[in-house]
């Protein structure tokens, strides 16, 4: 069994977990290859590691001999680690050295128990829908046009608002004012969409969510519509550009630059141990039930 190892280092990051972590991996004989600027992080806090006995990759086929692709971070570094993959379907294991971890399966204390667990095949796999965008001009997120999470359209200026256009299928839907507007995956539900008042999605729904941003109207509402629909816009602003964002990258553009918005031609790999369930964490995540009446309830 082979890890490639994504992260990034935070306030929250606990540098004797990490040093326990790596001091298992050679005593369990698990191979290792460290994402090269993460390595460099690490080298300067964690004692057992010497860079010249150290694999690194900086390319994603850095990744193709790992089984698995562990992250370390918060939700944010998940998102730059799916970006990486991308098609290449390896398994992501997501461990919260962060703040919320909504998508992380497994705390920094679960590591050790965890790798044993996946070298004993005690894991399972959750497919992940992705959407991805296409623009007219093209060019906007030509690096990379997918995410796991949510397309957003934004004002770039405070002082106004922008008008977007949408349809479904090539057929109007309807005009938004107000700040912007959020595609959001089943996966995404939980994020931005979330705090603009959208509906948590369950991941094998099969669905986009459209949610406005700060809606100049008190009869818009979000919409649920089929993934295999293709959602496009057409926007407006007084300042001339939009700020587009794709998972957490974003981009300037103009403001008449169309764009369709539809489901990923692939899917994205999430492990999480066989005793962990979406419905746990989702309640562990949002507080669900963080009631002292509720405490004999089952957590």
């Amino acid at each position: 069994m082979k890890l490639a190892i994504f992260g990034r280092i935070s306030d929250n990051t606990d540098f004797k977990v990490l040093e326990q972590f790596f001091h298992f991996l050679e005593k369990e004989q698990i191979a290792y290859t460290l994402y090269e600027r993460y390595a460099e992080q690490l080298l300067e806090h964690v004692n057992c590691l010497q860079s010249s006995k150290i694999a690194v990759f900086n390319e994603q086929q850095g990744l193709l001999d790992a089984k698995f692709v562990y992250c370390f971070g918060g939700d944010g570094t998940v998102l730059e680690a799916v970006r990486f993959v991308g098609r290449l379907g390896k398994p992501i294991l997501g461990v919260n050295f962060g703040r919320m971890g909504y998508l992380s399966s497994i705390s920094q204390a679960e590591l050790i128990p965890a790798t044993l667990d996946l070298k004993r095949d005690l894991y399972k796999i959750d497919t992940r829908s992705m959407l991805s965008v296409v623009s007219d001009p093209p060019g906007v997120f030509s690096d990379a046009n997918y995410g796991i999470n949510d397309l957003t359209i934004h004002k770039s200026n405070t002082n106004e608002m922008i008008t977007v256009h949408a349809y479904v299928n090539g057929e109007y839907l309807n005009t938004y004012w107000g700040d912007g507007l959020i595609v959001a995956t089943p996966t995404g539900s939980t994020a931005y969409s979330l705090s603009c008042g959208g509906p948590i999605i369950f991941p094998h729904s099969a669905t986009f969510s459209i949610t406005p941003v700060a809606p100049h109207s008190l009869t818009v509402r979000p919409v649920v519509i089929p993934d295999n629909w293709v959602v496009s816009f057409e926007i407006e602003s007084r300042s001339g550009e939009v700020m587009i964002a794709l998972d957490n990258r974003t981009e300037l553009v103009k403001a008449r630059t169309s764009l369709a918005v539809r489901k990923a031609d692939f899917k994205i790999k999430l492990l999480r141990m066989s005793t962990t369930k979406h419905i746990d964490n989702l309640r562990r995540s949002l507080m669900w039930g963080h009631d002292r009446r509720n405490r004999h309830r089952k957590r």
